[in-house]
């Protein structure tokens, strides 16, 4: 998927010309941070030494009112729920969005202030989860509440969404190494998630806006402060997938269980989280799982994936078959 739609060399034509729709001086050097859905540059101009952000989005994952609408988000959580985002910076004639290419099939860019800071420290994951899952809550208690625009249009995480006729990052079928045994206990965990997602159902103490991939590499910790960034996957889904999210790659941890226990405390400093949907808990981390095998496998060529590989998929089924024995 992005692979194809960011051939070689293609991205960083794109943000040359980007560069160009937002005015900034000719002589600014990008450089590649990542790919992912989107590639993300660091912008820099060597005679202020400023930076900025650019993201340039692939074709057809988000249309413009989409992005608008997570953008107005950002806003929102940043004005009125004091959750520090990034703020985005206009081009010339104040439009925040802008379209590399008019003439064909459209392809958007946004840019954004640069934030200071670094992702929590591994040596001390407790804490970490803990004030991550205060912001969290921070961030459904807004979202629960927020008035939105009359305009606002993000996709859904709804099971549709993540395995069934959307599956929007490919059919876990296809991830790396699923061959006949590892289809036959994926489809099980499959099923399951499916009748246990809809008898937990979609109240709205349960579903609502969520980040939907609020995890530690995206928050930057700098002196007293903490800032949220990359919002590109936020729109409809359980508030727990959240946590499910959080824990993306690293699920088989043995620290898990009290990892999961500090985001729940933090969480519950902010709103309250019921023990019925406490013990729901490990659905959504299966869940993640299984989405994050069909990401894998349709991202084959992105160096995230390339590490993950079938290994990542046998994982998956020894932790489905745990999960099975007391779900399914």
């Amino acid at each position: 998927m992005t692979t194809h739609d960011f051939a070689a060399g293609s991205a960083e034509g794109l943000a040359a010309r980007a560069v160009r729709a937002y005015g900034l001086p000719e002589d600014v050097e990008c450089t590649l941070l990542n790919v992912s859905e989107n590639a993300t540059f660091l912008v820099r101009d060597p005679a202020s030494g400023g930076r900025t952000v650019l993201r340039v989005h692939r074709r057809g994952y988000h249309g413009e009112r989409q992005i608008a609408a997570e953008l107005a988000w950002l806003d929102a959580l940043r004005t009125e729920a004091g959750i520090r985002t990034p703020e985005v910076l206009p081009a010339p004639g104040g439009r925040r969005i802008v379209d590399l290419d008019p003439g064909g099939e459209p392809r958007h860019a946004v840019l954004f202030e640069w934030l200071p800071g670094t992702e929590p420290p591994d040596h001390d994951l407790v804490t970490a989860f803990g004030a991550l899952g205060a912001i969290t809550g921070r961030m459904h208690e807004h979202s629960t509440g927020w008035r939105r625009p009359a305009a606002f249009d993000r996709f859904a995480w709804d099971y549709d969404g993540a395995f069934g006729g959307v599956a929007r990052w490919g059919r876990w079928q296809d991830g790396i190494g699923v061959g006949p045994a590892e289809r036959a206990v994926l489809g099980r965990l499959d099923d399951v998630l499916r009748a246990r997602l809809a008898a937990f159902g979609q109240g709205p103490s349960r579903y609502g806006l969520i980040h939907a991939d609020l995890r530690l590499a995206n928050l930057l910790v700098h002196d007293a402060d903490t800032y949220v960034i990359d919002f590109d996957d936020c729109g409809w889904g359980w508030l727990l997938y959240d946590l499910g999210a959080a824990l993306s790659f690293i699920e088989d941890d043995p620290r898990v269980p009290e990892l999961v226990a500090a985001w729940v405390a933090g969480y519950r400093t902010v709103r309250p989280l019921s023990a019925e949907d406490e013990a729901e808990i490990p659905t959504f981390v299966l869940m993640r799982r299984l989405l994050l095998v069909a990401w894998i496998g349709s991202h084959a060529g992105t160096d995230l994936a390339g590490s993950m590989g079938a290994g990542y998929t046998a994982g998956s089924c020894a932790l489905a078959e745990e999960y099975l024995r007391t779900y399914g």
